[in-house]
């Protein structure tokens, strides 16, 4: 990794997590529950696992929200999670892993685990990549990064609102609050990424080389 420089940012394991939003979060929950903020979709009662190798992603913006979904697989009960909102306009990503762990009735726990961009010169390509995230370990560099922009401020693919080139817009409907707390960056590159998320959301994303298996029990998880 190339040291600090101006216009650029590093951080040694950045956990990228910068919501100070207890408070936003519970008004965000509230505003939910009165039908005031409208959710994309409701997310299922089970986390996941990801790994990278490398992520280089251009236009970075991250905010606090909210995603709800249903508190147990029976989903009889909807909850909600507070989330970091990661959100990329395009990425590219080296030997990515992830997987979600079952527990099937008579089978015992089952690991799904899915593997793509493990060649280099075919990583796995994304765009408009929307990343809903618990909690993420990372080696972190941002060019030109701005921290603290209110979210309906981050920029969109025109450029419109916030400055050129940085973070893509807030899509409809996200369970955010426009004016809270944001960062973007022109550019973001992330080392030995693992991560646990809620969802995942994508304009478009190429899995270059996918392989997905079943494994039983929990040892094949990412991480």
């Amino acid at each position: 990794m190339e040291s600090m420089a101006r216009g650029g940012t590093r951080w040694k394991r950045f956990a990228l997590v910068m919501v100070p939003s207890v408070a936003a979060t519970a008004a965000i929950g509230i505003g939910l529950a009165q039908g005031a903020l409208a959710a994309s979709f409701a997310v299922s009662g089970q986390q996941f696992k990801v790994t990278a190798d490398y992520l280089d992603g251009a236009g970075f913006a991250q905010y606090g929200g909210v995603d709800v979904g249903y508190k147990e697989m029976d989903g009889k009960e909807k909850v909600m999670h507070p989330v970091a909102i990661s959100t990329f306009r395009t990425a590219r990503i080296e030997n990515m892993c992830q997987s979600v762990v079952t527990d099937v009735p008579l089978l015992g726990k089952i690991t799904l685990r899915l593997k793509a961009g493990e060649d280099r010169d075919r990583p796995v390509r994304a765009e408009n990549l929307y990343l809903d995230i618990s909690q993420l370990d990372a080696d972190a560099k941002f060019k030109n990064i701005d921290i603290g922009v209110a979210v309906k401020d981050t920029d969109n693919a025109e450029g419109e609102d916030g400055p050129a080139g940085k973070g893509p817009a807030v899509k409809p409907g996200d369970r955010v609050q426009e004016n809270g707390f944001a960062q973007q960056a022109e550019r973001a590159q992330l080392w030995d990424v693992k991560q646990t998320a809620w969802a995942t959301t994508a304009g478009s994303f190429t899995l270059n080389g996918l392989s997905m298996r079943l494994h039983r029990g929990t040892d094949k998880e990412c991480f």
